[in-house]
């Protein structure tokens, strides 16, 4: 790298160097005789003897010890022929010590034409010490790939090393005397020459300072680290500044990428929280778009194919077919109308078999438009005005991804880039892909979960009474509510015994889904069956419970009541099930206690009886633990809320009905049977 460029003018009025200073040369002048005949302050700090007491001393024998007084003599000789000599030799300190001495001596003619010796002497060690510090700086700023430039006082360049010529693409011959702005405009001039004041002006360095330019090396623009230091020689005077430049450009990307992997584990990691939340198929679609929306696109679409939502079954598209789409989820990352574009959530579309769309779940593979143009838009949107609103709002770049669930396709994850200026590449495609594999098994489980719930509640009700049966003397009402998950196995019925008496039982079978209702209606038809033959209530809950006890692992609670009019009375059974409620035609209302019992299917027990008065207007309630149950209080809570509901239940059994429903069970997390019955005044 070249030192610093003075003109001729420039030359005449610049301040000194400390190089000198630092080397600390001194000058000795022997006359023709050998004697010193000059002494300099400096060659007294050397070899410290003062000019007092080497002024007219033979050099050889003052300064020169014994052994090495042969070759002083030679070298004397030598240069007073005029030829010069330059090396190392080593002389008498005043304390008794040897100082190697590096010398530059010439000779010199006073106005009689006598030779005189001059030796320009300094410290061996000093400049062997800045040899190598020199050799050292400049194999490091020549070799670096770091780009190091020197700037005077006035900002303009002395010296480049070869990294930054590669970086700046201009060579140093190029740049010197010039400022930045005249050779690298499209850099952030202001901004760099400002740094450069301050570090002149406060003398702190500044470091890792971001730059993001184009330099005649670019087309493109760059991201550089650059950090500043002023220079100062030994004795403080600001002589410019240096500036080290480090293209960073990788760096950063490489940082960007990481930030970027980082921000999709976490967005996998959110899918896994977030999605499948519930076994409903619009519910999951809604997660879906809620994911990925806006970590990885401005606008989501959601749409199955419509055979899963008609049937839950799933009807390939294929050959030049078009496909039928049920939209179940639209999502948008900022305000806008280009949400308008998708098609409405809930309602049916159909696509050709040119359609982006459709080609999509055809062939079930990713489809990435890296840059959408007016044409393509067509082929995206469903309509030319949703085009339109697609093209306003700016989507410059499209993903689609097919949702496949063991091997069938279900629908698409269509997204969009609107606001994110980036377009989507093979990376988003990846993360898109592994979002859309695992939404699609949620989806797939609720179409599943869908089918299994018709079919078990189609089962359900088939088994249950569509209407309980009027029975003299009594008012009655029943309901039976699915929950909102999954079907169970409640039921109630409604049994005619005989004159003036009636037989009423609610049950729940342990589980869910399909076999909870087949064990219901099996225990429900033997229910019927045993009740023809008038049986006391603890003595058909005994032949339940062995029927119970010979279809598997079914377990179920259950409560008989045999009502007789004739006597006013109710006689009670249970096998493990809540107790039942008596409210009087006073007001009155208790929950009737009745001992023993343990659930069908467990054997071994008796169960026992109660019997109590039904006087006029008195209103039994049989249920199940899905009225009183909920996660947020205990059991206890929903009980007495229940009784103190039935103190006031009103002429109207189907109106009590109804309201009991809406105020202990509006969203059901399991099935509900209640059973009201009031014997008439």
């Amino acid at each position: 790298m070249n030192g610093y460029a003075t003109s001729d003018r420039d030359a005449v009025t610049a301040a000194p160097g400390g190089l000198l200073d630092l080397l600390k040369v001194a000058a000795v002048v022997l006359d023709a005789g050998g004697h010193i005949a000059l002494w300099s302050p400096e060659i007294e700090q050397l070899l410290g003897w003062t000019a007092a007491e080497a002024l007219r001393q033979r050099a050889d024998t003052l300064l020169v010890s014994p052994e090495n007084r042969p070759r002083g003599r030679e070298l004397f000789a030598q240069v007073s022929t005029g030829a010069r000599w330059a090396g190392v030799f080593p002389l008498r300190h005043r304390d008794g010590t040897e100082r190697a001495v590096e010398f530059r001596t010439m000779r010199l003619l006073d106005p009689e034409g006598q030779p005189h010796l001059l030796g320009l002497a300094t410290d061996a060690t000093t400049v062997r010490r800045v040899e190598r510090d020199l050799a050292l700086s400049h194999s490091l700023v020549n070799q670096t790939p770091l780009g190091i430039a020197v700037f005077d006082n006035d900002l303009r360049w002395v010296g480049v090393n070869p990294a930054l010529e590669r970086i700046n693409g201009v060579p140093e011959e190029a740049v010197l005397g010039r400022r930045v702005g005249e050779v690298l405009p499209d850099l952030d001039v202001a901004a760099i020459e400002a740094r450069m004041r301050h570090v002149l002006e406060t003398g702190r360095p500044l470091l890792d300072q971001q730059t993001v330019g184009r330099t005649a090396a670019d087309l493109q623009d760059r991201a550089y680290s650059e950090s500043y230091h002023r220079i100062e020689d030994t004795d403080g005077r600001v002589l410019g500044l240096a500036m080290a430049v480090l293209d960073v450009t990788e760096r950063q990307q490489a940082a960007a990428e990481v930030a970027q992997a980082r921000q999709h584990l976490s967005v996998i990691a959110d899918a896994g929280v977030k999605i499948g939340t519930t076994l409903d198929l619009q519910q999951t679609a809604r997660e879906l778009a809620g994911v990925v929306v806006p970590h990885l696109a401005d606008l989501a679409a959601v749409d199955v194919l419509e055979s899963v939502v008609a049937s839950g079954t799933i009807t390939p598209v294929s050959g030049g077919a078009p496909a039928e789409f049920r939209a179940l989820a639209v999502a948008a990352g900022y305000p806008t109308d280009a949400i308008h574009a998708a098609d409405p959530v809930g309602e049916l579309a159909t696509y050709g078999s040119s359609r982006v769309i459709t080609q999509c779940v055809r062939s079930a593979r990713p489809v990435l438009v890296e840059r959408v143009d007016g044409k393509m838009l067509r082929r995206l949107a469903r309509d030319s005005r949703a085009a339109q609103a697609l093209h306003e709002a700016g989507a410059h770049s499209y993903l689609a991804l097919p949702l496949v669930a063991r091997g069938k396709v279900l629908g698409t994850l269509s997204l969009y880039r609107t606001v994110n200026e980036r377009p989507f590449d093979d990376r988003d495609q990846v993360l898109a892909s592994e979002l859309a594999a695992r939404a699609a098994i949620c989806i797939d489980n609720a179409r599943l979960y869908g089918r299994e719930r018709g079919t078990a509640l189609t089962l359900q009700r088939s088994l249950l009474p569509s209407t309980p049966a009027q029975r003299e003397g009594l008012d009655i009402a029943a309901r039976y509510r699915p929950a909102l998950s999954e079907v169970g196995g409640d039921w109630y019925d409604v049994l005619p015994l005989g004159p003036g008496r009636t037989g009423l039982v609610v049950g729940d079978v342990m589980g869910k889904g399909v076999q909870a209702a087949a064990i219901m209606g099996q225990l429900s038809t033997a229910t019927r069956a045993l009740a023809r033959l008038d049986l006391p209530p603890a003595e058909l809950l005994r032949h339940l419970d062995d029927i119970a006890g010979s279809l598997g692992d079914a377990i179920a609670t259950c409560v008989y009541a045999v009502c007789d009019l004739e006597r006013g009375t109710c006689e009670l059974s249970s096998a493990g099930h809540l107790p039942p409620v008596l409210a009087g035609a006073d007001g009155s209302a208790k929950l009737l206690d009745i001992p023993g019992g343990v659930p069908l299917g467990v054997g071994g027990v008796e169960f026992g009886t109660v019997e109590v008065d039904l006087a006029p207007g008195s209103l039994l309630a049989l249920y199940t633990d899905g009225l009183v149950e909920n996660r947020a209080e205990s059991i206890d809570t929903g009980l007495d809320t229940l009784t103190r509901l039935l103190r006031n239940a009103g002429p109207s059994l189907q109106r009590a009905s109804d309201s009991l429903l809406g105020a202990l069970s509006p969203e059901p997390d399991d099935d509900v049977a209640l059973l009201l019955v009031r014997t008439r005044a």
